[in-house]
Order: structure tokens, then sequence, then C-alpha cells
């Protein structure tokens, strides 16, 4: 009897698992050609939706990010940016951008093809005056602001948007400046609304190089503007750098913006109400830009040189290796390791990024009456011994708390 219900369900069963796996064959198949057609209409979406974020970007930029405009300016449009060119100088008065969160997945690679712009009617500079010239051709909206959209990238590779940077500012203390910026909107995850350009002003020097065609002006300033408009607080902040080499880190060039109108006749966001803009356009206040999750989250501005009874601050450190100075700072943060058997007191900045560094031994910790590594965390302090590089970074090592002072009493004593 039990060979008789084997049959009958082997009979019965096998055909039907076969139908279950079919089912299931047949069910995959589905659900990936539905894949596909999802997959094929969000890439039919993309372009849309880029051009649909550029529309507002230049909207907002008219509502809110542009300067005033002068007699005889005329307004360059470009699908990330917009600017105003000055041919007498043969470079753009100021450019208008919004550092979008998009930036943060954007992608794309450099293109480094320059064109003129066409848009601008009198023509613009050419790739013969700045060939040869030992000046680099600096993006005043940065390309890679603009990794997200091509045609924003690509606009911004026009010579309408540059202009002559020596190599050392263009690849040192311009390009920090500008990772700077794209740092706060990726850890802010808000965009921020940019006004870039060189400093021009009468009887400055020309680039002179061979088979130039133009009369290209030499900057010896550049600014930087900001405006957060997004978030909660509004706030705002420029920078303004020479033309050259800028050893101090970033936010020692932070500026207000009223000083950046004072220095180039420009009226900035003159579209917000009389009473914010004059509250935004005197604030300089870096540290609100810095959000958890930044590298150099935590940094502060070296102290102003030159500081009092021949001390020095972090930056100039490394100018005194092998000699023995005062070195004043603010301790920002501070690790033991157990295989260097020792304490690390970082000054202005946080490791990795640390300009100069202090050392105290473990084996000299009962010279301390507190502990170092709690203790000075925030305090301004001055040290005092002999400046050694370790790894190409300046440090000193102190044996005892009477080669450390904190900075009130270091300048008082």
């Amino acid at each position: 009897m039990r060979k008789i219900h084997l049959c009958v369900l082997l009979v019965f069963c096998v055909p039907l698992l076969g139908l279950a796996q079919e089912d299931l064959d047949r069910k995959l198949a589905e659900l990936l050609q539905e894949e596909n057609q999802l997959r094929k209409q969000e890439e039919a979406l993309k372009g849309p939706i880029e051009h649909a974020r550029l529309a507002v970007i230049r909207r907002d930029l008219h509502l809110w990010g542009l300067p005033a405009m002068a007699a005889g300016d005329v307004l360059i449009e470009h699908p990330g940016h917009m600017l105003v060119y000055d041919e007498a100088h043969e470079l753009p008065k100021w450019t208008a951008h919004i550092a979008s969160t998009e930036l943060i997945t954007g992608n794309l690679a450099r293109i480094d093809t320059f064109l003129m712009d066409t848009k601008v009617s009198t023509g613009t500079s050419t790739v013969e005056d700045y060939w040869n010239s030992g000046f680099d051709r600096g993006h005043m909206v940065p390309s890679a602001d603009m990794r997200w959209s091509l045609e924003a990238l690509t606009a911004t590779y026009l010579y309408s948007n540059v202009a002559p940077q020596r190599p050392e500012f263009n690849r040192g203390s311009w390009g920090e400046l500008e990772d700077w910026v794209r740092r706060t909107v990726r850890y802010g995850n808000e965009r921020v609304f940019v006004v870039t350009g060189p400093v021009l002003t009468a009887n400055l020097p020309k680039m002179a190089n061979p088979g130039h065609k133009n009369e290209v002006s030499v900057p010896e300033l550049y600014y930087k503007v900001l405006a957060d408009l997004d978030g909660p607080d509004h706030k705002a902040i420029a920078f303004v750098m020479k033309n050259g080499v800028n050893e101090y880190p970033t936010i020692s060039y932070a500026v207000a913006v009223d000083s950046v109108e004072r220095l180039t006749g420009l009226d900035f966001f003159p579209a917000l109400a009389d009473a914010e803009e004059a509250i935004l356009e005197a604030q300089r206040d870096p540290q609100a830009w810095y959000h958890p999750g930044d590298p150099f989250f935590g940094e502060v501005e070296p102290l102003k040189a030159p500081l009092p009874k021949g001390m020095f601050n972090t930056t100039q450190a490394k100018y005194h290796v092998g000699s023995s100075v005062t070195v004043c700072g603010t301790v920002v943060s501070t690790r033991r390791t157990a295989k260097a058997n020792a304490i690390y007191l970082n000054m202005d900045r946080v490791h990795p990024h640390q300009d100069f560094y202090v050392t105290v031994w473990d084996s000299n910790g009962p010279n301390f009456h507190y502990d170092p590594e709690t203790e000075l965390v925030n305090k301004k302090v001055c040290v005092t011994g002999k400046v050694t590089l370790y790894d190409d970074i300046p440090r000193m090592s102190i044996n005892n708390e009477n080669e450390l002072m904190f900075w009130e009493e270091a300048v008082r004593k």
C-alpha cells in the first residue's frame, strides 16, 4: 500500500515541482526586465534633472547671488555660473556661482581644454596670452565644483573664467581655499553662494610673453566671498589672498565681506534686506563654517605675528629648526601612543594636518603636576626648547612643566 502511495506522489508531485521551478525562473526574468526598464527610465531622467538643477542655480543667482551691476557691466550667463568681464584688464571682474551639494558625488574628469568665451562680445584672453607666460590659468569658478554637470564643467574652462596666477599660488593656497569651500558644503550638506574674482586696480602689470595677443593684467590680490543663505542661521565670510606664496592656513586669510567691498568697490548680495546684509557682511567667524566629519574640524588660526618677546607662532616654527626658541599656539587635540610611549600635543591644527606639535615622553610625566593629555586641550600655550623635524613636520620635546607656560602668563611675564 505504501508503494502505491509513493508512486502516486511521484506521479503528481514531480510535475508540480517542475512547475514551481518554472514559476520562479519566470518571476526572476520578469523582475530583471522591470529593473532594466527602471534603469532606462532613470537614465532618461538624468538629463532633465541636471538641467532643472542648473535652472534653479541660475534663478537663485539672479535672486540672491549677484553683486550689484555697475554702469557698463554686461552680465554673461553660463549653465552653472555668471560673470561680468572687464575688457580693460582682459579678466573677469567677478564670477558668481553656487557650490551645490551635487559636488559631493560629482565625478567627471577635468577637461583642460581652454576656449575663448564667444558670449563676451569684446573677446577674451586667449591661449597665446598665457603660453610661456610663467602664470597658471587660475579658475575663478573651480572646475571641481561643477564635476556633476558636463555643461557647467565645460564652461569653467572658458577664458572668461580664468586669470593669471603664479603657480605656487594656484597649486597651493588658492587650491586649498577651494577645497575648504567644498568641505563646508560636503560636511554641512548645504549649498554656498560664492563670488570670486581678482582685485582690479589701475596700473597693474601686464603679462608680456612673446606672442601674446592681449594686454592681460596680473592681479596682486584675489578674493572669494561666501554666503550660506539656506541654513537656519545665515552667515557670510570672505577671503583675500596675495598672488604668490600664502604660508598660513586658509582660515588665516578670512576677512569680513565689508572689507572686500571696500577693497574692490563691489556691492555683494544687494538683494538681501539691508539689516541682514549689514549683519552678514560684518561677520568673520571661520569656526561657524566647520562641521563634524570635516578632517580639519577643530583647527584654529595661528597667533598673529609678530608675537611679543621674540616668540614665534606655529607657522614660523619651521624657520627655526635646530634652534632653541619659544613657540606659541593653541592645543587643539592630544593623543597618546603606546608605541612611542608619549603624549602628542597638536598645536593649532589637528593630526595629521598639524604644522607643529609637542612631544611629552611618558618618562617625563611625573614632572607635570597635571595630565598634559587632558588639561591642555583648547589652551593657548607657549613651549620653549629646540625645534627638530620628524617626517618634515617641526616638533619640540619638553621635559617638564617649566618649559611650558600658558599664553596669558607668557605675555605678562
